[in-house]
């Protein structure tokens, strides 16, 4: 068991008080030693390798699937979308996989939510200091895929970064088309088989995981994300050693098709293009582009993943509440550094 300074221990009490329900999961890797520690409201509790929705930290590991089918040569950054995609109009331009990658093909970060479900959630912004009761705001069969790409056309050009969970949503359809296996199963394979994160799954896959609890203490339970085309862009579920074996397999480059994923491929958003660089799935630090920053978010979970490849350290942060974890992850980086 690691001994915590009084400031982290502080700073994890003031974040889990008042929170019935909580498990915040903090996971180091320290040149190859994992040290797992979970907390809840009334301090540590014993780890039992919780299972965590990850949210957009699925994006980093599709990103992953999708540089094994590119080092193959089954996949290239510079095919058209409209490749993977059956019924799309072949004389009219569709971005890249590179552009969807890189969150750098012009869709708006509202695809696929619906104009009406975008009002619903700022009313509750403005007026109920919340942005959902924790359903999941956007769902996408096949069909409604299909017809958004076709309405909102784009010309063959970068656009401005702008964060898309659509465009994750059509690479991890166009993986599933190569894999031949649709996305869910090949993913939970990839998950297991190759990358070894034994307790990880898809949300398809039916096992024992944590609820998550909003502010009052009520329990909203999962998101839902059986036959949902969104999947790839979000619905992984996994544990802080998982995330921390995937951490291990970056950091030491022991898949070598994931140097792809490490390289930078376009610029961030203006907001943050003075900070970071966009890789493959991963915001790459803009000065130490060896580091690699993942997080994720959905109605009542947190996650985080950092990892220093050329100090041989990663910190992993899980919740079951919708936390700010980025002030823990700061304070654990500057504990280990």
């Amino acid at each position: 068991m690691r001994k915590l300074s009084p400031k982290m221990q502080a700073l994890i009490n003031t974040l889990c008080q008042g929170k019935t329900h909580i498990k915040l999961t903090l996971g180091t890797l320290i040149e190859g030693e994992k040290t797992i520690q979970t907390f809840g409201e009334s301090g540590e509790v014993p780890n039992e390798n919780y299972v965590y929705e990850i949210g957009s930290n699925t994006k980093t590991i599709t990103a992953s699937l999708l540089a094994k089918y590119l080092h193959a040569g089954e996949m290239s950054l510079d095919d058209s979308i409209a490749r993977y995609i059956s019924g799309l109009d072949k004389n009219t331009y569709y971005p890249t996989l590179k552009r969807l990658a890189t969150h750098t093909a012009g869709y708006n970060w509202m695809l696929p939510v619906k104009t009406s479900t975008v009002a619903k959630l700022t009313f509750n912004a403005i007026f109920r200091s919340s942005m959902s009761n924790g359903v999941k705001p956007f769902t996408m069969d096949e069909a409604r895929m299909k017809q958004l790409i076709q309405k909102h056309k784009q010309q063959d050009k970068d656009y401005p970064y702008q964060y898309a969970n659509f465009g994750y949503a059509l690479l991890g359809h166009a993986i599933g088309a190569v894999s031949g296996r649709g996305y869910w199963d090949t993913m939970d394979d990839y998950l297991t088989n190759e990358l070894g994160m034994k307790n990880s799954c898809t949300g398809k896959r039916v096992g024992k995981k944590l609820h998550g609890f909003d502010k009052k203490n009520r329990d909203i339970g999962n998101w839902d994300w059986h036959n949902d085309f969104t999947a790839p862009a979000g619905d992984v579920f996994s544990t802080a050693d998982d995330m921390l074996t995937f951490a291990r397999i970056n950091m030491y480059d022991e898949l070598p098709y994931l140097a792809l994923c490490h390289q930078k491929h376009a610029p961030m958003s203006k907001k943050l293009a003075n900070k970071f660089v966009q890789g493959l799935g991963w915001p790459l630090d803009i000065n130490h582009q060896h580091i690699l920053v993942g997080s994720g978010g959905t109605g009542a979970f947190h996650s985080l993943l950092v990892i220093n490849k050329q100090k041989k350290i990663a910190i992993t942060a899980l919740s079951n509440y919708h936390l700010d974890l980025v002030k823990l992850m700061n304070a654990a980086l500057d504990e280990v550094k």
